[in-house]
């Protein structure tokens, strides 16, 4: 049985072992695309599904991995909606609901780890529409746009 959710797994870009038997990989998106460079790059959930209303009981899973799309300028058919996807127009809800959704399927005492990229919204700017905050976070990349945060279920 799964013990980790991917809920917006994507092409599983930063998975050392991208069928890890521990992960269930989920997205909204099931396609493959060849990229402008030539690469491939296929986004093939275990099971496709909207991360604002996961088909999963409560307190099923130990560990929710969430890198959800971070853009919300981007065109249709560009690389960076390909690889990333893109955020709706009522984005701001689809956050709250996706945080909601991923606390809902955690244990309790479970661990989210949240990825966000802050190129066109700030970070501070999603911590402010959610309700759980996390216990400590890092910022990486060559300008420090990514941001690692982790977080625990509490009851």
């Amino acid at each position: 049985m799964y013990k980790i959710l991917d809920p917006c797994s994507g092409s599983r870009m930063f998975y050392f072992d991208k069928n890890s038997q521990s992960v269930l990989y989920g997205d909204i998106r099931k396609e493959r695309h060849k990229l402008c460079d030539g690469r491939n790059l296929e986004i093939l959930p275990d099971i496709v599904f909207d991360y604002k209303n996961l088909p999963f009981k409560n307190n099923t899973f130990k560990l929710v991995v969430l890198d959800p799309p971070h853009l919300i300028k981007c065109g249709d058919k560009s690389w960076l909606y390909k690889k990333y996807g893109r955020l709706g127009f009522d984005w701001k809800n689809d956050i709250r609901k996706c945080f909601s959704e991923c606390f809902r399927v955690l244990e309790n005492n479970g661990v989210l780890i949240f990825k966000w990229s802050e190129r066109q919204i700030k970070t501070q700017d999603i911590l402010n529409l959610i309700q759980q905050k996390p216990i400590f976070g890092h910022t990486s990349g060559r300008h420090s746009y990514n941001h690692w945060m982790c977080f625990m279920k509490n009851t």
